[in-house]
């Protein structure tokens, strides 16, 4: 904890002696210097120099809940905001908290745990979310719903439909959706969605909505990701802060879960295909079996299942890797 109160503290990127630092947190000088020994493993670099004390190679911008509140305005009384400062995974902390009856003290719908530093972030398929310190926006929203599990067909695009609002109400230019839960713009992947729901196929049941969006990607986070990759700050003429664009994500989100409540994903399927990226273009399918399926995305069904115009005639999936023809 002393090492996140201290990153806290250099955030801004200025030199710091050490001296001053040992009086804003109380400490000795010595605790101050074996606290910053460990920053390495938070993803950042430190630099010293003798008579000027500490600072961050690269400054970043820590979430504040008093700024999240602040931008949600009337809104903020939906939302129960925990920001924490390292987790292996906010999904997973979320899960195990929504597992509990709310009698029980489980999580009531429209909690929220943002992470700035997720140590086993994970993606679609198994694959792992690489972020680093200040670079991304990492949470994970509870929503609970008195419908079972079966009435929640498309929802994870349907939340793609939110993000998309949220980025563009922000200024964020290009943004587009590929089946079934990424958020893309011409130069890569901009962010991610991960649901994990539990509850009945009757009822009632709860949803964790992971989201994964890179605010920022530094050079030497891009060997790890392993694929085309693009940051918001590459598409905001005026960039928001971390906090605003949290608040911003959650207000859109709310409003799409409320109105998916009452309509279902059928209300939102032409807007979703307004910013699908592959709509009607012809792609790959690649199934989890190993088969790869050929045709022209037409589209998906009121369910949110991928229409593709093959050579066999229309066919439909719920399931699969899309990819481009080479």
């Amino acid at each position: 904890m002393r090492t996140w109160q201290l990153l806290n503290l250099l955030a801004d990127g200025e030199f710091h002696s050490g001296e001053v630092l040992a009086k804003q947190l109380g400490l000795s000088r010595a605790s101050v210097f074996n606290a910053l020994t460990d920053v390495a493993d938070c993803g950042a670099v430190l630099q010293r120099i003798r008579g000027r004390g500490y600072r961050l190679a690269r400054p970043w911008q820590p979430l504040v809940k008093s700024e999240v509140v602040h931008w949600l305005g009337k809104d903020a009384t939906q939302f129960d905001i925990e920001i924490l400062p390292q987790a292996a995974s906010s999904n997973t902390l979320l899960l195990q908290r929504a597992a509990l009856a709310i009698a029980n003290g489980g999580a009531r719908s429209g909690s929220v745990v943002a992470v700035e530093l997720q140590t086993a972030g994970r993606g679609r398929r198994g694959r792992i979310w690489h972020s680093g310190l200040g670079t991304a926006l990492t949470f994970s929203l509870l929503w609970r719903f008195d419908c079972g599990l079966n009435a929640l067909s498309g929802l994870s695009l349907a939340v793609g439909v939110a993000i998309a609002r949220a980025l563009n109400k922000l200024g964020a230019q290009g943004v587009q959706l590929k089946w079934p839960n990424d958020i893309l713009t011409p130069q890569g992947k901009l962010a991610g969605i991960l649901m994990e729901a539990q509850g009945d196929m009757l009822g009632p049941s709860a949803v964790v909505i992971g989201i994964g969006l890179n605010c920022t990607l530094p050079a030497s986070l891009m060997p790890q990701i392993g694929q085309a990759a693009c940051a918001l700050d590459e598409l905001c003429v005026a960039m928001p802060t971390r906090s605003q664009l949290l608040a911003v994500l959650l207000q859109e989100l709310a409003q799409m879960l409320q109105q998916f409540t009452q309509d279902g994903f059928a209300a939102l399927r032409e807007e979703w295909q307004q910013y699908h990226i592959h709509q009607d273009r012809t792609i790959e399918l690649q199934m989890a079996d190993g088969q790869t399926v050929n045709g022209i995305a037409r589209g998906v069904t009121l369910n949110g299942e991928l229409c593709l115009e093959t050579t066999q005639g229309m066919r439909y999936f719920n399931s699969g890797e899309v990819g481009v023809p080479r």
